[in-house]
């Protein structure tokens, strides 16, 4: 007679990140008659394979019996690699399931995610963000991942989180002799964010104060060039700060790129808009994204900010064409052999360049040193192309010394100023377009007609304009763009004359 007890098939559910989006796992065990040991199937990496090690022991430290006989769990859908520490507590789980210390009423309709210690404690995993998503799409209301990884799941509505510690913990909740409380989310009041470089610290530039408000307003492209010292950087790292506060989805897809992108956060939520600015000596793939893991790059990780590339003609060729794509797509995708994965790069691109190698070339006070070839070869770096995707050119001149050190009351009223302006523009798109995430930059070429409606006089213009600069097509409908956001900041439903005159001055000047 066969005992039954070797004919079980325990079945769990869990989780792994794939890409930036997720893939329901069943973990599913099976326990028969043979010598003991345990085989871990379905295309797990190497951390997963010495899961058996880590599992055996923390059954045994938790006071738990192991089950004597040959073990084979499996993590399907077989064809799917998987990678991760997250596979650990199913695993276990299963195991005693097997071993008739559980039943599969205690497991089902819930998601099991966490990493197992020696002695049965539990330890965090990375993107437990994901674990929540997963579960949600599925219609799992209950998932139960380690205690210091609670804040990233909670973002998520009506998922219930339960914390646990250890796997004794989680054992005695299941057998309902000592239940876990859900995890409730903080309360916390909003904190005003620190603004590192307030835009009145800049002195002069009015221009390039007045582009940086129109890009930030519409997220349109902006590339500044002049010469050394005129101030490109500070008025790079100022569009941080008049960026809106992240919210709902936002602050959800940012904080999973950063808990993908980083293994270290393990926990803790990302509220701040991301400001990356990766060094021109960064590998296309530490900007584009990939490597072994596949992992996401910096433009990923600049996804909802400001990606801002410091003299942008030092990044090697490469790199700047793998922009193009992400650029008009704002999402990269990363082909692998047996996969692709998928990340979003939407992201407000802030570049800035000297016009020549010196860096003088054009300037009124310095002569430049470089000859006619050099100085060709160099702005030959930033290919017609990639310079037709970005919005607006803005040439950045020296301040003159004796305006350098006047006094000026550093009460940020310039900064606010121009903050409320974009807050009204903000405004008009969101309900023009019924959505906080969709800006005029992102319009495409066949909404234009629909969202951006101009005067007799304005189109009349931007034709004769249109024909005489002799813009491609993709130029043609950048300028309206703009035009539409600086319609947007002098509260105006048509775009006039005005408007579209000054959106061309962004698009002439390219080199000093």
């Amino acid at each position: 007679m066969v005992n039954c007890r070797y004919m079980t098939v325990s079945k769990i559910l869990s989780a792994t990140p794939c890409g930036f989006q997720g893939q329901l796992i069943e973990i599913e065990g099976d326990l028969s008659k043979g010598l003991p040991s345990i085989q871990i199937v379905g295309l797990g990496n190497k951390a997963i394979d010495e899961a058996k090690d880590r599992v055996r022991s923390a059954i045994k430290n938790s006071l738990l019996e192991f089950p004597k006989g040959k073990i084979v769990i499996n993590l399907a859908p077989a064809e799917l690699p998987k990678d991760g520490t997250q596979f650990d507590l199913p695993i276990a789980l299963s195991i005693l399931q097997l071993n008739n210390l559980l039943s599969q009423e205690a497991v089902s309709d819930a998601l099991f995610a966490g990493e197992l210690a020696l002695d049965g404690s539990i330890r965090p995993i990375q993107s437990a963000i994901t674990i929540a998503e997963v579960a949600k799409k599925n219609n799992i209301t209950t998932i139960y991942i380690p205690a210091d990884n609670t804040e990233q799941a909670l973002l998520l509505k009506d998922i219930t989180v339960i914390p646990i510690k250890s796997l004794r913990q989680l054992f005695l909740h299941l057998k309902k002799e000592c239940l876990i409380s859900p995890a409730v989310k903080k309360t916390t009041p909003d904190v005003t964010e620190v603004i590192d470089t307030p835009i009145d610290t800049i002195i002069g530039q009015e221009q390039a104060k007045r582009a940086i408000s129109i890009a930030v307003a519409g997220r349109h492209n902006l590339l500044f060039s002049g010469p050394p010292g005129s101030g490109k950087s500070m008025l790079a790292k100022a569009c941080a700060g008049l960026l809106p506060p992240l919210k709902g989805q936002e602050i959800i897809d940012v904080t999973k790129l950063h808990s993908i992108g980083n293994p270290d956060l393990t926990d803790g939520i990302v509220s701040s808009r991301p400001f990356r600015a990766p060094h021109h000596t960064a590998s296309r793939t530490s900007i584009i994204g990939g490597g072994p893991k596949a992992r996401p790059g910096e433009i990923s990780l600049a996804h909802n900010g400001v990606l801002f590339l410091d003299e942008i003609l030092e990044y090697p060729r490469s790199v700047l064409e793998a922009l193009r794509q992400p650029l008009e797509d704002h999402t990269i995708t990363i082909s692998r052999a047996n996969q692709k994965y998928k990340y979003p790069a939407s992201f407000l691109l802030v570049a800035t360049m000297n016009p020549c190698p010196c860096g003088y070339y054009g300037d009124t006070e310095k002569s430049c040193t470089c000859t006619s070839s050099q100085i060709l070869n160099y702005q030959k770096r930033l290919s017609g192309p990639l310079l037709d995707r970005i919005d607006m050119t803005v040439n950045v001149s020296r301040v003159n010394h004796e305006t350098l050190l006047q006094n000026k009351p550093l009460n940020n009223s310039q900064h606010l100023k121009i903050t409320e302006v974009i807050q009204q523009a903000l405004r008009f798109q969101q309900q023009r377009f019924n959505s906080n995430e969709k800006h005029n930059g992102s319009l495409k070429s066949s909404e234009v007609d629909h969202y951006a409606r101009l005067s007799t006089d304005a189109k009349d213009l931007l034709i004769k304009a249109a024909k005489s600069l002799d813009l491609s097509t993709r130029s043609y409908f950048k300028v309206i763009k703009v035009a539409r956001t600086i319609a947007d900041l002098e509260a105006s439903d048509v775009i006039e004359t005005p408007h579209i005159a000054e959106s061309l001055q962004y698009r002439q000047v390219q080199y000093s």
